[in-house]
């Protein structure tokens, strides 16, 4: 069984359930389900067959597992946090979620060690890290238990899913916290400002937009980064982007054209000049 092969189809079918969720809440509960079966799959995997060396089973446990468990853990995480939302009050709901972003922040406080050793790109405890050999020397040090089982987990195979998903889920909560403070009541007259346009396109296609406009120069110009060069174009558009990081990494990985947004805009103005010079 190639595992590796189902994981790039994980990312693909990540990416349908994206383009065709109506909400944060389908999107959040497709892609868990999505994301359980594909652990269920390389557990039944795993019991059945095992590892033919060490570094094979580090290899799993530290790379090709993380994908679906990161996933897995992000968007649970985000699932809960929506269902708990305050549902109106905007100081409310904005002192709600800074707390989320507090309790992220002192996960990463609580685990710096590990975290440090993560970043570091160290290698020397990868065996009692990532091996089954040493989960009666190490406690899971982690509170919430997304997938367990003795024979499909390392001491520490779990925590670096949450130190990778909460990485996602504090951008994710950065943005919404932006979005928040941006619906915030203006004193400004309101018959002034002009009516924002609609977004016609896909999140896919605002993500490839806003990366080439960030990289052909405008960050260097106006000192932006990807999540402000973003804010600027909802100042024109009425369309509230997700997942900008995370979204650029399925673009990257992409088989074909990594650009096809923009191929598309390209070739629509092509044709338009060919016209007009018929």
């Amino acid at each position: 069984m190639d595992l590796e092969l189902l994981t790039q189809n994980l990312e693909q079918e990540l990416l349908d359930i994206d383009e065709n969720s109506n909400t944060i809440i389908e999107r959040c509960k497709r892609s868990i389900v999505a994301c359980n079966k594909l652990l269920q799959l390389f557990q039944r995997e795993i019991n059945k067959n095992g590892f033919s060396s060490v570094p094979e089973e580090i290899y799993f446990f530290q790379f090709t597992k993380q994908m679906p468990l990161q996933h897995l853990i992000y968007f649970s995480e985000i699932l809960s946090f929506e269902l708990q939302f305050p549902k109106a009050d905007k100081v409310i709901q904005r002192k709600f979620t800074r707390k989320k972003i507090q309790n992220i922040n002192r996960f990463f406080i609580y685990n710096l060690d590990f975290i440090q050793y993560t970043d570091s790109d160290y290698h020397h405890f990868d065996r009692e890290y990532y091996t089954r050999e040493f989960l009666d020397n190490y406690h899971i040090v982690t509170s919430k238990v997304y997938f367990q089982d003795s024979k499909f987990s390392t001491p520490r195979d779990l925590l670096l899913g949450k130190f990778r998903a909460y990485g996602w889920f504090l951008i994710y909560l950065e943005n919404r916290l932006a979005n928040l403070t941006l619906t915030l009541p203006s004193t400004e007259n309101t018959s002034d400002k002009l009516k924002k346009l609609a977004w016609p396109f896909t999140n896919t296609d605002w993500v490839e937009l806003v990366y080439a406009i960030y990289f052909a120069g405008l960050s260097h110009n106006n000192n932006l980064n990807i999540r402000k060069v973003s804010k600027a174009l909802q100042q024109t558009f009425d369309y509230i982007p997700k997942d900008l990081y995370k979204t650029f990494q399925h673009i990257k990985y992409r088989k074909n054209s990594k650009t096809l947004f923009l191929d598309s805009l390209c070739s629509a103005l092509l044709l338009e000049i060919k016209k007009s010079h018929e």
